[in-house]
Parts: structure tokens; sequence; C-alpha cells
């Protein structure tokens, strides 16, 4: 989806065609486009709409309804924020009294449609110019949103107190970067603002090391539906009083949060009927002693991301399943085990282990009509088999 496609849509007969489109089939848009193409529609015409169409189709995941009625880029569809989770971001301010809000690297503008969903001004700032079009044309409904194509770290904000920074997280090969410091714009601007203005919010990359949190910040990690999908620092009156870390899980069953408000101490234990796998937003928050605490259990060992527990407890921020049986870890044990329930189908998960799954599954020569799910941990600084029942998920009732 180049500038011209865009451009090519943005006329009346673009917009007409793209608009009189069925929803995207997949399977159907070949024989589509031919049919467009002896109406009399021009071919670059209808490769912008149908492209448009199909990239609007895949826009449902993170937007909703909305997606009909946008345009989108590959790339900004890739990195646009979650519209449930923009407007996380958007509550923020509000709570915080902002009126007005900077959102620097907009992107195609999902941050600042949930900014303007709650009737606070936006000054969008894109420096990528077809992206910029892209975000006046899904901001077009919203006359308090403004978008400008231009340098985040050079456009005069006048006298705005709250901003929101998207920083380009990708070198030129495109490489994902880690380090909130090499972003585009890096994390000292974003220092720069949070010093002066009351209210100020970073989206970075969720495997933001720990020990490069800004002071003064509260970085919060979110999973959608099991999906760790960003880091958020907050800065000034977008922050929570007390609260360093967090971790916010989404899901179809509602959201729930955890903190470090609190910072229990867990400790580790022997196996007990259940086993606990933490969100991921709560293991990179590095919450998990909080899940422990919460389900009446301890930990499978000091440095590993499991808990355990003796009896059911309903969370939504991790999965549980059911203790079936424990071994120590060796390769012929398990082959047997495995051969004489007649295993053909096994799910391996693992973690403080450096055995590779897809390797151990070639090695264990599995048959048979039964499948399985093992943990392989350590458990007290021992290599383990756990061989487990996957339970529901929390919010969905006690297993049976």
């Amino acid at each position: 989806m180049d500038q011209q496609a865009v451009a090519t849509l943005l006329t009346p007969e673009g917009w007409a065609l793209l608009e009189s489109l069925p929803p995207y089939d997949e399977h159907g848009a070949m024989a589509l486009g031919e049919q467009l193409r002896r109406a009399g529609h021009a071919p670059e015409l209808v490769s912008a709409a149908l492209t448009q169409s199909r990239l609007r189709a895949a826009g449902e995941r993170k937007f909703g309804p909305f997606a009909a009625g946008m345009l989108f880029t590959p790339a900004g569809l890739e990195q646009a924020t979650r519209l449930p989770v923009a407007a996380r971001h958007a509550a923020r301010f509000a709570t915080a009294g902002a009126t007005r809000v900077a959102d620097l690297g907009c992107g195609i503008g999902g941050d600042a449609m949930a900014l303007a969903g709650l009737e606070l001004g936006v000054l969008a700032v894109e420096r990528d110019e077809l992206t910029a079009a892209v975000a006046t044309v899904n901001l077009r409904h919203w006359a308090e949103a403004e978008v400008r194509h231009g340098d985040a770290t050079t456009t005069d904000l006048g006298d705005l107190q709250a901003a929101f920074l998207d920083p380009a997280r990708r070198t030129s090969s495109g490489k994902r970067l880690l380090d909130p410091r090499a972003g585009s714009p890096p994390l000292s601007f974003a220092l720069e603002l949070a010093a002066t203005m009351a209210a100020v919010g970073v989206k970075t990359a969720p495997g933001i090391p720990h020990h490069l949190l800004p002071d003064g910040c509260e970085a919060q990690w979110i999973s959608v539906d099991g999906d760790v999908v960003e880091a958020g620092l907050w800065f000034g009156l977008a922050a929570r009083p007390g609260v360093r870390r967090c971790a916010l899980v989404l899901s179809d069953a509602g959201a729930a949060e955890v903190t470090d408000a609190d910072m229990p101490v867990a400790v580790p234990g022997e196996v007990g009927a259940y086993v606990y796998e933490p969100d991921g937003a709560v293991i990179r928050a590095g919450l998990v002693a909080q899940v422990a605490v919460q389900v009446q259990g301890r930990l499978l060992d000091r440095s590993i991301a499991f808990v355990t527990a003796d009896r059911y407890v309903e969370t939504p921020l991790a999965t549980c399943f059911a203790v079936e049986e424990v071994f120590p870890f060796g390769l012929k044990s398990l082959r047997t085990w495995l051969r004489d329930r007649g295993v053909g189908r096994l799910t391996i998960k693992k973690r403080g282990t450096a055995v590779d799954p897809d390797q151990l599954r070639k090695q264990l020569r599995l048959q048979g009509d039964n499948e399985a799910t093992i943990i392989l941990t350590r458990v007290s600084g021992r290599q383990s088999v756990l061989v487990v029942r996957p339970l529901r998920r929390a919010g969905a009732g006690v297993p049976a």
C-alpha cells in the first residue's frame, strides 16, 4: 500500500468502490477483482481497494467494527495499538486531568482515536507522510483531532502538558529493538518531556529489561488474550502513586491487574495437585509471587515462573494444570512412560531447562492414539517432568 494507492482510494470513485465491497473473502478475491475490472474500474484502483479490504478484515482483530471505516498500511496495522489497550492509555490521561494530548509517532491513529473518543483534544504527529495521510482519514470524525506530518522531536507543542509517545522500535533492517534508548524518538526525549509536562506515557517493547526502567515511572505490561503486546512507561500524573511495576491481563472474560504495591515473599516447595503458569505480562513484570499468594501456593523453584498449589483457585492471571504425575527427567524413562500409554501426540511446555522441544519430540519416537501434556522444568533445583492435564482458563468455572 503506497502513497499512490492511498491517493487513488481517496478519490470519489475510489472511496465509493471501497465502501461497496462485500466482506473480504480470500478465496473469492481474485474472481471479484476480475469482475470489477470487467465493470470498467482501473486495475490500479481495483488492486488498491482489494488490498485495503483485506487489511480492514485483518484490522478487525485490533479495532473491531471501527476497522470497516478505516484505512491501513500493512506496517501501520502491525504496529498499531489494539483499541482496548489504547482506551486504557486514553483513560490515564483523562484521569490525570488532561484536556489536550500530543500523540507523538501516532502511526495510523489508533491511540489518537481513543483519546478523541474520550473528548480529549489531540495533536497527532507522524513523520512518515503516507502514514500521516492514513491517520488523517482515520481521525476524520473528530474535529478536536489534528494530524501533522513532521518530526516529533522538533514539533512545536506549544503549552501542551500531556504527551503519549510510540517510538519506532525497529532498525532499518527490520530488527526489533528492546532498548527504548535506541528508539525513534529515544527514551531521552520522553524523559525531557516528562520533566516539564504533567503527564507523559511511552509505549515500548514488552521485553524491556527491568534495569532500563527510568526512575520515577510506573511500568505496566499488558497482555491481550495471552499475547503480551506492550510495556508502557508512565510519568507524572499518568502514573499511580506507590506502583512501580504492574501487569494488566485483558481477555474476553474481562480485565485483571496485579501490582508491586505489596511485594509478598513466595518460597519454593513440593509439587501440589495443581500447577499454574502465570500470564506472560505477569512474568515480564516480575510479579509471579503475587500469583502464588493469590492461589495460596508456592514456587516450583526460586528462579522458575511456575506456581504450584494443593487446591484449585480461580485466577485470570494464570493458566492452571492438574498434576497427574511427577518424575525426574531422563530421556529413557520419559520415552518408556509415553510408550506404555500409547502417546502419539505430545504437548511440551518448558521453563528453566535447555531441552529443545522439537529435538526431544524426535528422540521420543512417539507412537499411539493418545495425547498428553508435559512440563519440563526444575523442581527445587532438580530437572523434572510434570505430566499435567490442562484445565479451562480462569473465568470459565471450576474444573470438573
